[in-house]
């Protein structure tokens, strides 16, 4: 079997829609040739994000009050119900081929959950999963959220770990199952550079998807 070799891209604060083009356009030439494995990593404006699970209902605020709080709204198709993306807020999309190894959707999930366990750790703090619910949780609330969608075995949308984040927006939604939510920050008691953090997802990440090789892209290289 070739080495894996994983293509980190960490790309400031970006758009939603255009970290969905992004991701649409790495996740296009993976199928097609199958060839190294992508995580984006960046922080979104404050955006509420719909999944598949989603009820209307779930954005409490009006339309009015999300203008005015310089919120955007998007309808997507992973799985989940609705969540934050904000500043202060680590968003990672890996674009990574399953197969032909690794075609579990919830070991794949459950992956997930173990780098950001494994990346808390590092900052002292203990993560954990909880029966039946999806994400990493704290004792005192949830930590990161995970939603990700699968196409021909090629991953798509990901995580959500709250590091520095403006906690005050969960307010406006019934978030996943409705279970209160913490960052990185409020555990600690002071802010965390999100480089850092970021440093410490690469590193294992690549350790628990068995990256043979790990290679940061440059900001004028992020289009494929």
């Amino acid at each position: 079997m070739k080495d894996r070799q994983l293509e980190v891209r960490r790309l400031g604060r970006l758009g939603y829609p255009e970290s969905l083009e992004l991701q649409k356009e790495i996740e296009t030439a993976l199928i097609k040739e199958r060839g190294n494995d992508h995580l984006l990593l960046l922080e979104h404006p404050h955006t509420y994000t719909l999944g598949r699970r989603a009820k209307q209902d779930g954005v409490l605020a009006t339309r009015e009050l999300l203008e005015a709080m310089g919120v955007s709204v998007f309808e997507i198709n992973r799985g989940g119900k609705v969540t934050y993306h904000g500043i202060g807020q680590i968003v990672g999309y890996p674009i990574i081929s399953l197969s032909p190894d690794r075609e579990d959707v919830h070991k794949y999930v459950r992956d997930l959950e173990e780098v950001l366990i494994r990346a808390l750790f590092d900052f002292g703090i203990e993560g954990f999963r909880l029966e039946g619910l999806t994400g990493v949780h704290t004792s005192e609330g949830k930590v990161a959220a995970i939603g990700v969608h699968i196409k021909r075995w090629v991953t798509t949308h990901g995580f959500a770990l709250n590091v520095n984040t403006d906690l005050s927006y969960y307010n406006w939604i019934i978030s996943c199952e409705g279970e209160p939510v913490t960052s990185m920050e409020s555990l600690l008691g002071r802010e965390i550079q999100l480089a850092d953090v970021e440093n410490s997802i690469v590193s294992h990440f690549a350790e628990v998807f068995g990256m043979d090789q790990v290679r940061e892209i440059s900001l004028n290289a992020a289009r494929v």
